[in-house]
């Protein structure tokens, strides 16, 4: 039985009448820049996240960035970002000129730690950047508290984690703004590049409509140097319709997870996912970590079953941030993941006998 680690002809062949009904849509409008389906998609993810506005852009990179931009952060500023993150979190920073002052994450969820954030704290921080890494949401709360006490921005990089929720609230809303990403393997995904910003700060919400425009709000009068990240007609069109699917696939994703967690307890060496009280995750990936994750990846690899490293270096050792001056052992604690994380099958489309399957395989290669 071949298990790939996620199948995106069948998450979107399930609504290939719709996709197609949306796409003869956009054609027959002739508009495909800026026009009613964006406004319209902007609605309904708005309404989705409970946040009050919603501004479609390019990507989830532009999205962090864009925030930045919107808020005035640049060089000689300070942005405290995870240690243990996908490198877009680090690079919408770099973008702006500003400095990412890595902090490491907690042992048990791998979301930035609250308890380490004081420490990096400086008079040019101006904000902080909690990511909900593998649709687990960050503990907000007490991050909040600090910004609050020192003048910061919350940022949540929610690229992950459509739908989760925390603390009783939606991700997308319980920070200053957050960036979401539609990248096509996310649990909502578009058919080619997309992304959005949330919030319930009206004017920040209008200063980032106008620079993803050019830094127009009327054709050919530039207030401000802008930029071109629109999400298109055609993308917000897809997506619109895959959001009326999002619950469910969410919810499948759950139940997926559960399945993971029973089947995969006790396990000598293997460390499942934690997931606080507070918690309810939406699963982008399953995360599990072992020492001898590159055997475990080759055993499963030669029964058909595909894995992904999510993720195999971390930012501070990246060529790209060489110039930062970070060494091997500077964060031991993303270093550590690293080497050991190993990504399951995950996805909407799994059925509980491959999922059965990639446990039992699991097992037999750990024995």
């Amino acid at each position: 039985m071949k298990i790939p680690f996620l199948d995106l002809q069948a998450i979107n062949l399930s609504q290939a009448d719709q996709l197609q009904a949306a796409f003869q849509r956009v054609l027959q409008r002739g508009w495909f820049i800026l026009g009613e389906e964006t406004l319209a998609f902007e609605r309904q993810f708005g309404a989705y996240c409970d946040s009050q506005h919603c501004i479609g852009v390019a990507n989830g990179l532009d999205a962090i960035f864009l925030i930045l931009k919107a808020y005035g952060i640049g060089p000689g500023d300070e942005v405290i970002v995870p240690s243990n993150t996908f490198i877009a979190t680090w690079l919408a920073v770099t973008h702006c000129g500003a400095t990412p002052v890595p902090v490491e994450p907690d042992a048990a969820t791998y979301n930035l730690d609250p308890a380490r954030i004081a420490a990096a704290i400086t008079a040019r921080t101006k904000a902080i950047i909690p990511v909900h890494l593998y649709g687990q949401p960050a503990d907000l709360p007490p991050i909040l508290a600090l910004a609050r006490q020192h003048g910061l921005k919350v940022i949540e990089d929610a690229a992950q984690a459509h739908g989760a929720r925390a603390h009783g609230g939606t991700v997308g809303q319980l920070g200053d703004a957050a960036a979401f990403s539609f990248y096509p393997g996310k649990n909502l995904g578009a058919l080619g590049d997309g992304g959005a910003v949330t919030t319930n700060d009206a004017a920040l919400a209008e200063r980032i409509r106008t620079l993803r425009n050019y830094g127009s709000k009327v054709k050919y009068y530039n207030e401000v140097p802008g930029y071109n990240s629109r999400l298109d007609e055609l993308q917000a069109a897809l997506l619109s319709v895959k959001l009326t699917q999002l619950p469910a696939d969410n919810a499948r994703r759950r139940a997926i997870a559960a399945l993971y967690q029973r089947e995969l307890a006790g396990i000598p060496g293997l460390t499942l996912p934690f997931v606080p009280d507070w918690a309810e995750p939406v699963w982008h990936l399953y995360v599990v970590r072992h020492a001898r994750r590159d055997a475990l990846a080759e055993a499963l690899a030669a029964q058909g079953i595909g894995t992904v490293v999510h993720y195999p270096v971390a930012p501070h050792l990246q060529p790209a941030y060489a110039a930062l001056g970070y060494r091997l052992g500077d964060l031991p604690l993303a270093e550590a993941l690293q080497n050991d994380v190993l990504s399951l099958p995950m996805g909407p489309h799994l059925s509980d006998a491959q999922v059965l399957a990639v446990a039992a395989a699991v097992r037999a290669a750990l024995a």
